[in-house]
């Protein structure tokens, strides 16, 4: 296993060419001074997003099925990035994956024991930390790209796991139309590529680094597909309030 990982263009209407997303958000001026409208507002309750699933996993990012807020402003981005970047969850799932990049060698510089672990460690977690800001916070800040995950929550199975899946790819702009996801294609690579800085340079092939960058986006696609059924896993296989 690879060491830990976060993980200005045209905007192109692929509504077309991709699967059915949700209505498109209404278009709104946003007031900085304003509180966002709650992301399950407008949800039918068993197709609510919950805050953080099986109380471990943050789901921050997630919006419910029928709910549509407006654009976050600035700073709710920038909450947004820090909830996931320093939850509890996050200090744990580095330490796991260092723990197996440790055993695996996969740097073999960086020694093996603690102090090979704590290389492994700071590493994932600037990894993870410095994705997070630039695909959650400051690129869709810029190019005014909502990089909430909305949720379908109704449909057939393989329609809604092909539109999750490709929501790395596509993601709606501030005025609701379906964009090049530029944020998170554009933000892992920034990511990937400011790590060069403090990953010994034999670990830093272009090949690597493209290795890593798919390895991100795959990450983010496999969480989204998650998110999506999660309602449902809770209700028809857990007999559980997806909230819960």
């Amino acid at each position: 296993m690879g060491n830990v990982l976060p993980l200005a263009t045209e905007s192109v209407d692929s509504s077309s060419s991709l699967p059915d997303a949700p209505e498109p958000q209404q278009t709104q001026v946003k007031d900085p001074n304003s509180k966002q409208a709650p992301a399950n507002e407008g949800a039918p309750k068993r197709k609510q997003q919950p805050k953080r699933i099986l109380g471990i996993m943050p789901n921050y990012r997630a919006v419910s099925a029928g709910a549509i807020p407006p654009p976050p402003t600035a700073k709710q981005a920038f909450k947004i990035a820090t909830q996931n970047s320093f939850d509890y969850s996050s200090f744990v799932f580095v330490g796991l994956t260092s723990m197996i990049a440790e055993g695996e060698d996969t740097h073999k510089s960086f020694g093996k024991g603690v102090p090979g672990f704590w290389s492994y460690y700071w590493r994932g977690f600037l990894d993870k930390t410095d994705g997070n800001y630039w695909v959650i916070f400051a690129l869709p800040t810029v190019l005014h790209e909502d990089e909430r995950y909305f949720a379908k929550g109704e449909g057939p199975i393989l329609k809604r796991a092909a539109y999750s899946s490709t929501r790395v790819f596509i993601t709606p702009n501030y005025h609701g139309k379906n964009t090049v996801n530029v944020s998170e294609l554009a933000g892992r690579a920034i990511a990937q590529e400011i790590g060069r800085t403090y990953y010994p340079s034999s670990d830093s092939s272009v090949g690597e680094l493209a290795e890593k960058w798919g390895y991100a986006v795959l990450r983010d696609a496999m969480t989204n597909t998650f998110r999506e059924f999660w309602p449902d896993i809770a209700e028809h296989v857990l007999h559980k309030n997806p909230k819960s």
